[in-house]
């Protein structure tokens, strides 16, 4: 099991920044992937961003890819999402996730990924 617990989120106007964490506690040599996704009312959740555990592979969606940057504190086990120049449209409960095993792909699909946050609400203004 691993347990994921996530913080970070809030309020911002467009155009500002967040950084949300996700710490990682529990069999955490079993992760193969880390991700965040995020899920707006009414809609599908969808895919922001990932990294493998091993190493520095990420992957982005495209509308976030230049303003979000994901990384790992290797120490805490901890993963950050830097997100800057934020808008509207990224309005959403935010969770990490976590995929066990020993790939070296980074997958992108929700059903990937076993363990997960409780979701952490980002409000951008316009």
């Amino acid at each position: 099991q691993v347990q994921l617990v996530e913080s970070g989120g809030g309020l911002v106007q467009a155009g500002g920044s967040l950084r949300l964490s996700c710490a990682a506690s529990g069999r955490t040599f079993t992760i193969s992937n880390m991700a965040w996704f995020r899920q707006a009312p009414g809609k599908e959740r969808e895919f922001v961003a990932a990294l493998l555990w091993s190493g520095m592979s990420t992957h982005y969606r495209d509308s976030v890819n230049g303003r979000f940057t994901i990384y790992r504190d290797n120490a805490k086990n901890t993963v950050f999402l830097q997100m800057n120049s934020l808008k509207p449209e990224d309005t959403a409960v935010y969770y990490c996730a976590v995929r066990p095993g020993d790939s070296r792909t980074i997958r992108v699909s929700a059903v990937a990924y076993d363990y997960w946050g409780q979701g952490t609400q980002v409000t951008v203004s316009s």
